[in-house]
């Protein structure tokens, strides 16, 4: 979903980095808190941001077609600043670092993946582009919405279950997304909590309930599960 779906009065980020510079939780950035963070997590979550791994798995074309796809799946079509998300989709599945299952009737996670590839640019084909990437903004996200229903035939998807392909797809991206101390600044998440820990944790009766002193205060409570309904958007 683009961003130029979000709420239009949806505030700017003022401190740090979210996902198209937007978010419930403006002054809210969670590297501000590294300091109380141990070495090694601090690297570790540092490295997201300042070490992006170089695309190793996936050639030019599978890059291509599946960067879109990727932004559409984590609404980050259109704006700058976007989390990489193909960038450690491709290290997890170049380094064979896999979940630890897989659907019977799925191939390994790599060739779903590239299976998929191909599968996008067959339809591209169809509406007389030559590969996924060439798409309209709206054609790509119509194409990425019948890919969610399981609602893609023959060629490349013949020899997949379409819904489970989607279901890994759409499991790699979340991981990555939210992964990604951007999108803690875009949910307000406090990241870490070691080997500080949680002092309110169980104390309603402080202000704010269990909202620690370093967590962020969401500024925007309009539920967006009503909105996204009330827009037509789910």
């Amino acid at each position: 979903m683009s961003r130029r779906f979000e709420p239009s009065d949806l505030p700017k980020h003022r401190n740090g980095v979210t996902p198209g510079m937007v978010g419930r939780y403006p002054d809210y950035n969670v590297l501000d808190e590294t300091r109380h963070w141990d070495e090694v997590t601090r690297k570790l979550v540092l490295d997201r941001v300042e070490d992006v791994p170089l695309i190793r798995f996936f050639d030019a074309h599978e890059t291509a077609t599946l960067r879109p796809l990727t932004e559409h799946l984590t609404g980050q079509v259109g704006e700058d600043p976007k989390i990489p998300v193909l960038e450690y989709v491709d290290e997890k599945l170049f380094e064979r670092s896999y979940d630890g299952y897989r659907y019977f009737d799925l191939p390994e996670d790599r060739e779903t993946w590239r299976t998929v590839a191909r599968g996008l640019d067959e339809e591209a084909r169809k509406q007389g582009h030559e590969s996924f990437a060439l798409l309209d903004e709206h054609e790509q996200n119509e194409l990425c919405h019948r890919f969610s229903k399981g609602e893609l035939f023959g060629g490349a998807w013949a020899t997949l279950n379409v819904s489970r392909a989607f279901s890994v797809v759409m499991r790699y991206c979340c991981e990555q997304f939210y992964s990604h101390p951007w999108a803690w600044n875009e949910i307000g998440f406090g990241g870490p909590a070691y080997p500080r820990g949680y002092s309110r944790f169980g104390s309603p009766h402080l202000k704010h309930g269990d909202t620690e002193a370093w967590e962020g205060i969401e500024a925007y409570e309009l539920d967006p599960v009503e909105d996204t309904q009330r827009r037509g958007l789910d």
